[in-house]
């Protein structure tokens, strides 16, 4: 409902006179990033499941290396526990826990260990207060809020462009694209602290002989590179919804 609202209020936006070509709008900053977060989605689920395959030579358990990585760099008020979920790895600043899915947390393979040095990565970066994770962490609440605030506002001012008119739509909108470019800029900064995190992870694992050079390097980087792509298709697709709806507030005929 809703981008079918949005597209008929963009099929009606025109600068000067002159037509934004219907459909192609819409095409290109909605429907080509979200094809490309389905891709993202797809490509990181198949790398993982092939680098599963591939079991690391070390012989240790996603958890055990994240403990080991750790424990080598003076990390003892982290701990280490499984968690509920495909890929929900992730690690939690404020409680100082790092939380592993149980494919990774109890797996043996190049893609766990990498998964699992990743997140480890990120208990290093809060070790060191690695700025942007200590900005990203302040910004949460901000950008939490923005995205709430964007889902209902975008929802509204939709329906009250279409029904009343762009003199209380117009403004509904713009609530909602602010709150979207809280989303962009939290996602913005992600991608330093996610990329920094998966080096942090290859240097790690590589230089400690957990994961052999040939194809387990291989393989654990095609994981990780996988999953650094779902956080750019996030971005790009927060980005091309923005400009998406700042076209139809500012160029839409009055």
């Amino acid at each position: 409902m809703l981008f079918e609202l949005s597209h008929t209020l963009a099929q009606q936006a025109q600068p000067g006179g002159i037509s934004f070509g219907g459909f192609l709008p819409f095409i290109l900053l909605i429907i080509a990033p979200m094809l490309l977060g389905l891709y993202a989605q797809f490509k990181v689920k198949s790398t993982f499941k092939k680098a599963s395959q591939v079991m690391a030579s070390s012989g240790l358990t996603g958890a055990q290396v994240a403990a080991e990585i750790m424990k080598a760099h003076g990390i003892h008020n982290v701990g280490v526990e499984p968690s509920n979920g495909f890929l929900s790895d992730h690690y939690d600043p404020k409680a100082k826990m790092l939380r592993l899915s149980p494919d990774v947390y109890n797996g043996h393979s190049v893609a766990a260990l990498g998964v699992a040095a990743h997140e480890a990565g990120h208990a290093l970066q809060d070790a060191q207060g690695y700025g942007p994770l200590k900005l990203r962490s302040a910004i949460v609440p901000i950008a939490s809020f923005g995205g709430t605030a964007a889902n209902v506002a975008i929802m509204g001012g939709c329906i009250a462009m279409a029904v009343i008119g762009p003199k209380l739509g117009t403004p509904i909108l713009l609530i909602g694209i602010l709150g979207l470019c809280a989303v962009a800029v939290f996602q913005l900064i992600t991608l330093p602290v996610e990329f920094d995190a998966s080096r942090r992870a290859k240097d790690l694992l590589t230089s400690t002989g957990l994961v052999a050079p040939g194809p387990e390097t291989a393989f654990m980087s095609k994981t990780l590179n996988a999953a650094a792509l779902t956080y750019v298709a996030a971005l790009v697709a927060t980005i091309g919804t923005i400009l998406y709806y700042l076209m139809i507030v500012f160029m839409r005929r009055e």
